[in-house]
């Protein structure tokens, strides 16, 4: 935490602010350790306070190495705390505050000029340290397991919420907290809708079938998408697998540092534009994921930021065919010093479960 702290305050200077005040859970966790629900890190030049109610004392003084336990109650605010330190200049996550809380703060912090972050809190979590890595790893492992385990109950006459409560109980069992995101299960031609999550619709004989789900483990998520046929796949069925593979491998291959986000999304998207698709892949190839399942880098067309060793990021290159059905293969992929490591261990080849 102290490393963490330290890259905080290198925010201050650069910005040149007196403190900066963080309350995006994702970023509160990260700076400090803490994982209850309430409360503000508050990092100055001296001081690194974490300030919450009655109800948080405990759990962070244990889980808040390095900072400073401050209480705030009906009498005492988180703005008295911060007058009481006389900053001119203080920094805020811009994108999290509310304009209520912009408005509460403007009135109550008469000395303080309010300055936005601009996002450098989460520029700082792009590149994991080990133990993030670890956790990761460990939630794209439970992931798997899971994939493998839905492989052998579904079955016709299942729904597709069905197959959706089968891995969250099944992740859940192996040690997941919860899960990244509502887990998308698109059956038959549902399957063409990218965020198609669970309905009941009931699964049949010949529907293609995509899973894009993942699990928090220790705070931290993983992400995967698979695409397989229940019974044997037909001919435009297995050409689109085909080609979404293709673009997924060759994008894959060219993760290294130094490659931006922008160029690996044209690699795989020339792949499905030269196959006659290219109108029918019309999301970006991928994004980073940490303690949140979508965070920075870009993996699309805004992404200008050069890949570096310990970045976490996706490639889920797809195909989508209204009234017909869709293909999404997606790894979850570490930046490595001389090129990548894939998280994802399930099999990519196409799945035609025998029923």
């Amino acid at each position: 935490m102290n490393n963490k702290i330290n890259n905080s305050r290198m925010i201050l200077k650069e910005k040149e602010l007196d403190g900066l005040l963080l309350y995006k859970p994702e970023n509160r966790r990260y700076i400090s350790g803490f994982t209850g629900t309430t409360g503000y890190v508050l990092i100055t030049e001296k001081d690194a306070k974490f300030i919450t109610d009655f109800r948080y004392i405990q759990q962070a003084s244990a889980e808040c190495e390095g900072f400073e336990i401050v209480k705030i109650d009906n009498q005492k605010t988180i703005t008295d705390v911060i007058n009481d330190l006389h900053l001119e200049k203080l920094g805020v996550e811009e994108d999290f505050m509310t304009f209520g809380q912009y408005t509460n703060f403007c009135n109550k912090l008469k000395e303080t000029e309010i300055i936005p972050l601009d996002g450098m809190i989460t520029n700082l979590r792009c590149i994991k340290f080990d133990y993030e890595v670890k956790y990761i790893e460990k939630a794209a492992s439970i992931a798997d397991d899971a994939f493998n385990h839905i492989l052998k109950v579904v079955k016709p006459g299942m729904t597709e919420q069905d197959v959706a409560l089968e891995l969250e109980f099944f992740m859940k069992r192996r040690g997941a907290s919860g899960l990244s995101f509502e887990s998308i299960v698109a059956s038959g031609t549902r399957s063409s809708l990218p965020h198609g999550v669970a309905s009941n619709k009931v699964i049949e004989r010949g529907d293609m079938i995509t899973l894009d789900f993942g699990c928090i483990y220790e705070g931290y998520c993983s992400d995967m998408t698979r695409t397989f046929v229940l019974g044997k796949a037909n001919d435009k069925q297995k050409q689109i697998y085909n080609t979404v593979l293709k673009a997924q491998k060759t994008a894959l291959e060219s993760v290294k540092p130094g490659i931006t986000g922008e160029e690996l999304d044209k690699i795989s998207r020339q792949i499905i534009s030269d196959k006659g698709y290219g109108e029918y892949f019309g999301h970006g190839l991928g994004h980073g994921v940490g303690l949140e399942v979508h965070e920075l880098p870009h993996v699309n067309a805004r992404g200008k930021a050069e890949m570096q060793p310990g970045m976490i990021i996706t490639i889920e290159p797809g195909i989508y065919i209204p009234h017909f059905g869709g293909v999404r293969i997606e790894d979850l992929v570490l930046v490595t010093d001389n090129g990548y490591k894939v998280l994802s261990k399930s099999t990519k080849d196409l799945i035609e479960l025998e029923i």
